[in-house]
Order: structure tokens, then sequence, then C-alpha cells
């Protein structure tokens, strides 16, 4: 009997990371099947007179925003890294090993609106968060501390956002943190095996096989990727080999502002939710190396499963073992194509 992966039990490799995910699809035949529930939506004004984010407003830092009108940074008022932190390390018997992190935590808001989220905003202004974007790795990329620059968004409660104003965050730090190492090591060893970029090989896989792909334009793709863990999981790549955002063109940021707007759509479409997820760009480190191994993408991951209140939680073998999914790849990606391109209508002041 040959292995037939929509079907037997198997375990999937993440060429990123190197690591696998068991797939369990004679789990469940088709995973939006059964009562789908909605979650009742918070009526979100534009401007919150509470919220330390909105326009001129006191943060809880105790400074006060400017009356900012576009895409508004600053630096976190309880950052978790600190510039001027010693790089000493500290090694007891191999067995007590710690060192000393220095980094600088900003804060992006990403419009004025307190209600707006990425899937409801326009194409220009999303386009200006990556404009802001681009400019903030370039200029935190500049000091000699900092080789990493990881920009990212948790957005809802579910995920840790404590508050609701649509914002993003930056990590720029000394060292390369785990999930992006692991990445980079994996693209090296591609590029010295087969003289090739690891993800434009995929991507190219991915094209003619079509059967993972939401979205795609002329310059980026939207797949459900082979290995996924979480269950309606996106990864976006750039179909141009780049290693970040500055070496995009203005063409090719129009384009990733438009394949942002579709992506977080599809996800509020699904269970008529605003939908939650961490996500977060993976660009070239800023170590002031060349880095031809590395092609730029972008992770989703989402949290729910089958309703917009049915959360998948990593427990028991997942926790001890490895990563597991019942609803295979293959199945979340066709769900998400169906979807209508037009925002559900949410419910606001």
């Amino acid at each position: 009997m040959e292995l037939d992966y929509s079907k037997h039990p198997h375990r999937r490799y993440n060429i990123l990371t190197g690591e696998w995910v068991l797939v369990s699809p004679h789990r469940v035949e088709r995973p939006w099947l059964g009562q789908v529930e909605k979650a009742s939506e918070e009526m979100i004004p534009q401007y919150e007179p509470t919220c330390y984010l909105c326009p001129g407003n006191e943060r809880a830092g105790g400074k006060r925003n400017p009356e900012y009108k576009n895409t508004f940074v600053f630096e976190n008022d309880f950052s978790a890294l600190d510039f001027d932190t010693p790089s000493q390390e500290i090694n007891k018997n191999n067995l007590i090993i710690a060192k000393g992190e220095a980094g600088i935590c900003k804060v992006i808001c990403f419009s004025p609106r307190h209600d707006l989220t990425l899937p409801e905003m326009e194409g220009k202004d999303i386009r200006r968060i990556i404009d802001v974007w681009s400019e903030q790795y370039l200029i935190l990329g500049k000091h000699n501390k900092i080789n990493y620059v990881q920009i990212f968004e948790n957005k809802g409660i579910i995920m840790g956002c404590s508050n609701p104003h649509p914002h993003g965050q930056i990590w720029a730090q000394d060292s390369i943190p785990v999930e992006p190492a692991k990445e980079l090591l994996q693209m090296s060893k591609y590029l010295e095996n087969n003289g090739n970029c690891m993800l434009c090989d995929y991507y190219k896989f991915e094209l003619k096989n079509k059967e993972r792909i939401i979205y795609q334009n002329s310059d980026f793709l939207a797949i459900v990727p082979f290995w996924a863990v979480w269950p309606f999981e996106i990864m976006l790549l750039s179909k141009r080999h780049l290693e970040n955002l500055p070496e995009m063109t203005d063409n090719e940021k129009d384009s990733f502002s438009l394949i942002l707007k579709n992506i977080t759509v599809c996800y509020d479409n699904l269970f008529n939710t605003s939908f939650p997820y961490s996500a977060g760009l993976h660009q070239s480190p800023t170590d002031g190396v060349k880095h031809p191994e590395w092609h730029f993408h972008m992770h989703f991951y989402p949290p729910l499963l089958r309703s917009a209140t049915i959360k998948k939680f990593m427990v028991g073998y997942e926790m001890l073992a490895n990563p597991q999914r019942d609803i295979t790849p293959e199945q979340s990606a066709q769900r998400l194509r169906e979807l209508p391109e037009t925002h559900y209508k949410l419910v606001r002041n």
C-alpha cells in the first residue's frame, strides 16, 4: 500500500526549521463541519479616551502621544530589551549559562483610528505601514549592536494583545533569535548543497502544484505551507529573490500591501470574526554580511480551529513530543480559497 497523505497519518518535514509535524487526516474528514459559533464583537469606537495608543492620549509610561495622523512609531515604554545591557557572558560548569542581550523595542500604531485593523484599512494605508517597517529595519539595523530586526503583530486578546488599538511591534537585538537562526541554517545548507535558494525552489514547486495556494499576484504568493502546524497557517513569499523590505521596488511594496489585505480579509471572513493571529516578517540579519541564501517571507500563525470560539492548543503529545494536526494543509488552503474577497461587516460605533 502506498502512502496517501490525504488519508494516512504521516509526518511532514519543515524545510525552514528542520523539524517535523505529525498529520492525522483520518481523524477529520471535513474540518469545517459541525456547529460554527460567531464570537460576540465588541463595539469599538474610532477614538477611545482611555487608550494609551490613541492620538493625544497619555501612555502607560507617562509620555503623551502626539496628535498623529498616520502611522506612528515610538520606543516601548516597558521594553523587553535594553540597548545599554552589557554583553557579559556567565558560564558556571557548563550548566548555568547566560549572556547579556542588548536591544531596542518599538511600537507601531498602524493608524490613528482605534477601530481599524489591517483588513479594514485601505491599501494605501497598509502601504504606509510597509514603508515604516522598511525604514525601521534600516534605522535599527545600522546599530553595531543590532544583528536582527524582528517586526511582528499580535492581533486579538487570545494572542496576548493587551490593547485593541491596531498596532505591531519591533524587537531589534544583538543575537539572531531562535526561529530565524533555524531558518538561516536550513537556507544556508540548501544553497550550499543545491546551488539554489530554497524558498525560490519551494514557491516554484507550489506554483506548479497549486493545491496549497490561497492568493497570488505578480510579486507575491500566499500559501498554506506543506509543513504547517497551525490549522490555517499562511506563509507569504516574494516571487523575486529578496533579502528584505528595503530591496523591494515601489510596485512590489504596492503588491505586498494588496496581498496583506487579501490574507487578513480572508481570515476575518473564515469565521465572521476579527480573526486573531501572530504574524511576523522574516528578513535577512542586519549583521553587516550579505545573505544570498535568505529569501524574504512572512508567517501568519492563527490559533482558531473550527469556529470563532474554538482554539487549537499545544498540549500533551504536542508539548512533550512534536506538533500534530488533523486538518491537512491542503484542506485548509481549499477552505481559505473559497472565501469571498469582500470583508464581512463588523459592528462599529
